[in-house]
């Protein structure tokens, strides 16, 4: 008696085949579950260590040494920036296991010092939100926080004049860490571009929209506010209304986003201070900043930068600003490569306490990555 072929169709086949596959996806994800909860049991037991050490749950050093580690193992197909993403937040979860971490920032959620704040320690932490740059600061002071982050300077702007004030108000406080945060601004609105009758910002963002602003919205006046997501929520308040902020505040508010990218220069970059009563661990890839006073002398200026040349010690950034306690007096901040343990370092040092009025390092601190949004 002939036995009855069985047949299967291309579409009956092609569905087995995706079937077994996702079932070898959902093998692996188990498996990296349980990797992921062994190698917080270690992180649990690191956590206890650091403790009875007296140390710092959260250490800028260590932190970025796993992530170099990680990306130059990375072979692909993931993106790096997916690579970034998952272990900031794996990290941010494993710090959470040993100790929930306090973070001061200014602004409301998704301002963008919220942003910067999110990038560098992820979800896992207790974000404590502040009225000004000032606040953040008394925050870590007092040990209401752990740690603060504040704006430094932009690509675009400049200095934060706020965040120099407060170091020479409160010089117990270092700088443990820095995180370069590329902004993207966005038009956000609940209108027409034809009815947008005011725009609202804060002032650095608006700043830095300034040309794109004036060509494509002409008839509209730029308003100031304290924060661009304040901005945001001010257009679901508001008819006739826009405000230049970032994607998270749009998707967060439910605003939609009539322009992207609208910023003037697309290398607007801003790098926020992490700001604690610690130092950071050597890394090698470091720099270390500090503030100075010299006395109102022909070319005492010059004799401090001689003494980085003579150590062949880069200078990254130099600024002088206003000493509110005196008039006309002035204090010099500058960024340098290079960890204050380093001996070329140690030496720069030595030689400007001969010739400067006044020096203090403000923290030696990995050099950080630009990761985009």
């Amino acid at each position: 008696m002939a036995r009855k072929v069985e047949t299967h169709t291309a579409g009956e086949e092609s569905e087995a085949h995706l079937q077994a596959l996702r079932a070898q996806i959902d093998k692996l994800d188990l498996q990296i579950l349980e990797l992921l909860n062994k190698r917080a049991s270690i992180a649990t037991q690191i956590g206890k260590v650091k403790l009875n050490q007296g140390g710092e749950v959260f250490s800028a050093a260590r932190e970025e040494e796993v992530l170099a580690n990680v990306l130059a193992a990375h072979k692909g197909p993931l993106p790096e920036v997916t690579i970034k993403a998952i272990f900031r937040e794996l990290i941010s979860g494993s710090r959470a296991v040993q100790k929930v971490t306090r973070i001061a920032f200014l602004g409301p959620e998704y301002s963008y010092s919220h942003l910067a704040a999110l990038q560098r320690f992820g979800e896992a932490v207790a974000y404590n939100r502040t009225g000004s740059i000032a606040a953040v600061f008394e925050e870590v002071a007092r040990k209401h926080a752990d740690y603060g982050v504040v704006p430094l300077e932009n690509s675009t702007d400049g200095r934060i004049a706020d965040t120099l004030d407060m170091f020479i108000r409160m010089p117990q406080i270092k700088i443990c860490a820095e995180i370069r945060l590329r902004v993207h601004h966005h038009l956000l609105a609940n209108c027409q571009q034809t009815e947008i009758r005011r725009v609202y910002s804060k002032a650095q963002a608006l700043s830095q929209c300034r040309n794109w602003l004036s060509k494509n919205l002409p008839h509209a006046t730029l308003h100031e506010v304290s924060s661009t997501a304040d901005a945001a929520r001010l257009v679901l308040s508001e008819p006739n209304v826009a405000a230049v902020a970032s994607r998270q505040a749009a998707v967060r508010y439910g605003i939609n986003i009539l322009y992207h990218n609208i910023e003037d220069s697309p290398f607007n970059e801003t790098r926020f201070a992490v700001i604690g009563l610690t130092d950071s661990a050597r890394t090698g890839h470091d720099k270390t900043a500090m503030m100075f006073q010299i006395s109102h002398t022909p070319g005492a200026l010059a004799d401090v930068l001689a003494i980085f040349k003579a150590q062949k010690i880069n200078l990254t950034w130099i600024e002088s600003f206003p000493y509110r306690e005196a008039k006309g007096e002035y204090v010099f901040f500058i960024d340098f490569d290079g960890h204050r343990e380093d001996p070329k370092v140690k030496r720069a040092l030595a030689a400007m306490e001969e010739v400067c009025d006044s020096v203090h390092v403000l923290g030696s601190f990995p050099q950080a990555r630009a990761d985009d949004e």
